[in-house]
């Protein structure tokens, strides 16, 4: 019973000296989108990433996770440069409020590039099916 009891022991110490990573959450195409602050997520890159499946994983995650409307307004809080939770990889940051000092006035261009830079979450979700074509024929 003693045995028993130190085993378990000696398991839990081990268990929590283990460092916790934030779990990522996975969007349509497979990016990862964790928590970067209060309110504020990463969404870390792919091979081959571009601004498409940049907005599309905050698209999905802000509509399928966040349960948030189709119209909330997404922001770019941080342009693309190195990743918070995964050293050696690039994100963007977004948040679903304006960064503070900066212009939100929507852009036609798809970047994610410029702080403030904004689409409601249906737009950016949109850009999943976007690529759509990308998966199923990819030289075209």
């Amino acid at each position: 019973m003693t045995r028993r009891i130190l085993n378990f022991a000696l398991c839990m110490a081990v268990a929590l000296s283990v460092p916790v990573t934030a779990e990522a959450w996975r969007a349509w195409n497979r990016h990862e989108v964790l928590p970067v602050s209060q309110g504020v997520w990463e969404v870390v890159n792919e091979v081959g990433s571009g601004a498409q499946d940049y907005w599309c994983a905050i698209g999905d995650f802000a509509i399928r996770q966040l349960r948030t409307q189709a119209t909330q307004r997404i922001y770019i809080w941080r342009g693309v440069g190195p990743a918070v939770n995964r050293p050696g990889n690039k994100s963007v940051h977004f948040s679903l409020t304006p960064p503070p000092g900066v212009d939100t006035k929507p852009t036609v261009s798809l970047n994610v590039k410029h702080v403030g830079d904004n689409r409601n979450a249906m737009l950016a979700r949109n850009h999943c099916t976007d690529r759509l074509g990308d998966r199923f024929f990819p030289f075209n």
